[in-house]
């Protein structure tokens, strides 16, 4: 499978531009927007790379989700700055804009089965997000705190 094609590299690059446009607007300052930017060129990836592999597009969100929380995680441990700066960033190309834009289209023209199926489906999307990223993000913590309380001792002491 080659990465540098354009059926995935140009998605990726957009998604990338995407949320530096985003950064910039909200005020993220130095390195912090390309590493930002970068995680969501990485949850796109992730998610066009799992297309072949998996069923449906709610498992494709999902597993684009715990990668990118796990990828804002990191840099942040690295940067030492929040994570959250980073993940508001980086899951702007994986929020489903389209199917909240077509869910209340179908609701402003009376048209209640395609609006229930289309706000259904655009729930599993968010809520599979959601759910990747509270994934990371308490295993993070838990794994945080376990260490804090239990250092790692040496053998010879």
């Amino acid at each position: 499978m080659e990465l540098f094609t354009p059926i995935y590299f140009l998605p990726c690059l957009y998604a990338f531009v995407g949320c530096v446009g985003f950064a910039i607007s909200f005020n993220i300052h130095g390195q912090e927007i390309p590493i930002s930017a970068l995680g969501g060129a990485v949850g796109w990836l992730v998610y066009l790379l799992s297309a072949p592999l998996l069923d449906n597009e709610v498992e494709q969100y999902f597993v684009a989700a715990i990668a990118l929380a796990a990828y804002c995680e990191i840099m942040a441990r690295i940067r030492k700055c929040p994570a959250t700066s980073y993940l508001l960033i980086s899951i702007f190309p994986l929020v489903p804009g389209a199917g909240i834009y077509y869910t209340m289209e179908h609701a402003v023209h009376g048209e209640n089965e395609r609006f229930l199926l289309q706000g259904m489906h655009t729930l599993a999307l968010a809520g599979a997000l959601a759910l990747g990223i509270l994934l990371v993000t308490s295993a993070m913590r838990m794994w945080t705190l376990f260490h804090r309380r239990h250092p790692l001792r040496s053998r010879w002491h």
